[in-house]
C-alpha cells in the first residue's frame, strides 16, 4: 500500500495518495489546484489515479478535483449530501471502495459542514483500520470549526451537535493504534487549537483532545463554539466555488510581463498591485497604492482577505518569484493576475517620483508619538487569542482577517499606528488602510513583542 500525505504549508493543508500496489489504482484525496505532486507520485509509483474523493466543500482553498480530472480522467467523489455543478459519484455512508487488496470506507462525519465525510483505509477487506482521513472534521489537538456554514442555512451550534455524533458515533469509535491523517495543521482558520503534528492516532486524540473528552452535547457545543477566530473574507467565496463548475487552472501558464506605465494604467482601472516583497523592502520604496503581502508566510490567506476575488492584480515580485505568487494565487481560487512589473528594481530606481516609501516606528518613537498627538489612533490586528495576552493601551482591537470588513469603525484623517506581533501583518495592514484613503499611517516595527520587551517589569 502507497499512502502518501502531501502538506503545504502556507496553507496547512493536507492532501492524500492511496495507492494499491497490486492493481496499480490509486485515489486522491483534497487536492489542490497545482496537482503535478499527484501526478509524479502516480507516475514514480506506475500507478493510475482513477478517483478523486473530496472530504467536502473547502473554504480555505479552491481545490483542484477539476483540474485533476481533466488530466487523469478520474472519476470526482463527495458524501451523498453534496450537490455538485459538475458530475460527481455520491459516496454513502458505510459504502465501501475496492482499489484491490485496499478498501476505502467511508463514514458520513457532518459538523464541519453538512456533507463532510471520512475515509477509512484497511489494507485488506479483512484487516483491522489502518489509518483515517477525517478531513476537517478531527483535527491533531482539535475539532472542524462549526460556525463557517451558520449564515447559509444552518447554525453553528446545529452543526456542532452533528459534529458532537460524528465524533464519537463514527472516529472514536475506530481502534486506537488507527493512524490518524486529517486535513490541516497549526495556522489553518478552519479550527483554533491545531498542533504542528500532521499525524497522530485515535488513541492519543482520546487522551489529549479536549474536544473528545467526555462532556455532555451542551457543554461540546459551548466549548467548539466559543472562542473562534475571524476567518478570512475569502472563505465564503471558495466554499461556494467548490461546487461549481469552473474554468480549471495551469500552472504553465506565464503572467505577462508589464513595464511601470503599464502597471499604473491597470491601477488607474481598477487593478491591485500586489507587491509580495517582504516589509523592509516594500518600505524602502514601492509603487504608490500598492498593498504589500510578502510571500513568506501565509501569503495566499492573507491575499484572500484584502482583495476581493474579482479584482484583477498585477504582481511586484523579486526577480524569479512572480510564478510562485500567481500559483499561490490560484490555490486560492484568485485567478485574475494580469501580469506582473518587469525588473521592479530597475523600474523603480528610474522613475523615482512615482515610487513612495512607508513610516515605520520602532517602540521609542511610538511612546513619543502617544504622549505628542493628541489624536493619535493605535489599531492592534492580531487575532482574539493573541490580544489576551496584553495589548498597547488605547488600541482598537481589529483583527487582519477582519480590516476590510471594519474599516469604517476607524477614522481615515487620524494618524495612525498599526502593530501585530512582529511587524509582517502590521505592513500588510498600514498599505491595505493607505490604499482605502487613510492619509497618515505608520507600522511598528517588531510589533508587540518589540512593545512587550521595552515594557517587561515596567
Amino acid at each position: 500500500m502507497i499512502l502518501e500525505q502531501h502538506y503545504l504549508e502556507c496553507l496547512s493543508q493536507a492532501s492524500y495518495f492511496i495507492g494499491d500496489e497490486t492493481t496499480g489504482r490509486a485515489v486522491v484525496v483534497d487536492p489542490r489546484r497545482d496537482i503535478a505532486p499527484y501526478l509524479e507520485s502516480a507516475a514514480e509509483h506506475d500507478m493510475t489515479i482513477e478517483l478523486i474523493i473530496e472530504t467536502h466543500f473547502h473554504a480555505d482553498f479552491l481545490s483542484g478535483h477539476l483540474e485533476l480530472a481533466e488530466a487523469t480522467g478520474a472519476e470526482i467523489a463527495y458524501g451523498s449530501a453534496a450537490e455538485t455543478e459538475f458530475p460527481s459519484r455520491k459516496l454513502g455512508d458505510g459504502e465501501q471502495i475496492s482499489l484491490g487488496d485496499i478498501v476505502l470506507e467511508i463514514r458520513h462525519t457532518p459538523g464541519h459542514t453538512p456533507e463532510s465525510i471520512s475515509i477509512v483505509v484497511q489494507e485488506t477487506a479483512d484487516s483491522a483500520p489502518h489509518a483515517v482521513l477525517t478531513g476537517d472534521t478531527l483535527f491533531i489537538g482539535d475539532v472542524g470549526r462549526p460556525d463557517l456554514l451558520s449564515s447559509v442555512g444552518m447554525t453553528s451550534e446545529e452543526l456542532a451537535s452533528q459534529l458532537y455524533d460524528s465524533l464519537h458515533d463514527k472516529l472514536m469509535s475506530l481502534p486506537d493504534d488507527t493512524l490518524l491523517y486529517p486535513g490541516h495543521g497549526a495556522g489553518s482558520s478552519c479550527g483554533k487549537n491545531l498542533s504542528s503534528n500532521t499525524s497522530c492516532t485515535i488513541g492519543r486524540q482520546r487522551e489529549n483532545n479536549y474536544a473528545v473528552a467526555p462532556m455532555s452535547r451542551e457543554d461540546f457545543i459551548r466549548v467548539v463554539t466559543e472562542g473562534q477566530t475571524a476567518p478570512p473574507s475569502y472563505f465564503a467565496h471558495d466554499a461556494q466555488l467548490n461546487r461549481l463548475l469552473r474554468p480549471v487552472f495551469s500552472e504553465a501558464a506565464d503572467s505577462p510581463a508589464m513595464d511601470l506605465d503599464q502597471v499604473l494604467a491597470a491601477q488607474g482601472n481598477g487593478a491591485v498591485v500586489l507587491d509580495t516583497r517582504g516589509p523592509g523592502e516594500f518600505a524602502t520604496g514601492h509603487v504608490a497604492g500598492s498593498l504589500n503581502i510578502g510571500l513568506a508566510g501565509r501569503f495566499a490567506e492573507f491575499a484572500g482577505g484584502m482583495i476581493s476575488p474579482d479584482a484583477d492584480i498585477v504582481v511586484v515580485a523579486e526577480s524569479g518569484q512572480e510564478q510562485q505568487a500567481r500559483i499561490r494565487l490560484g490555490r486560492i481560487g484568485f485567478d485574475r493576475v494580469i501580469g506582473h512589473l518587469d525588473q521592479p528594481e530597475q523600474a523603480m530606481a528610474t522613475r523615482p517620483d512615482l515610487i513612495t516609501r512607508s513610516s515605520r516606528v520602532d517602540v521609542r518613537q511610538m511612546v513619543e508619538a502617544m504622549a505628542s498627538i493628541e489624536n493619535l489612533q493605535v489599531v492592534d490586528v492580531r487575532q482574539p487569542g493573541e490580544t489576551e495576552g496584553g495589548t498597547i493601551p488605547g488600541a482598537a482591537l481589529v483583527p487582519l482577517t477582519r480590516l476590510t470588513a471594519e474599516l469604517d469603525s476607524l477614522d481615515p484623517s487620524k494618524p495612525t499606528i498599526v502593530y501585530c506581533a512582529g511587524g509582517f501583518r502590521s505592513s500588510i495592514a498600514a498599505s491595505h488602510m493607505i490604499g482605502a484613503g487613510f492619509s497618515d499611517v505608520s507600522d511598528l516595527l517588531g510589533g508587540y513583542g518589540a512593545w512587550a520587551e521595552a515594557h517587561a517589569g515596567v
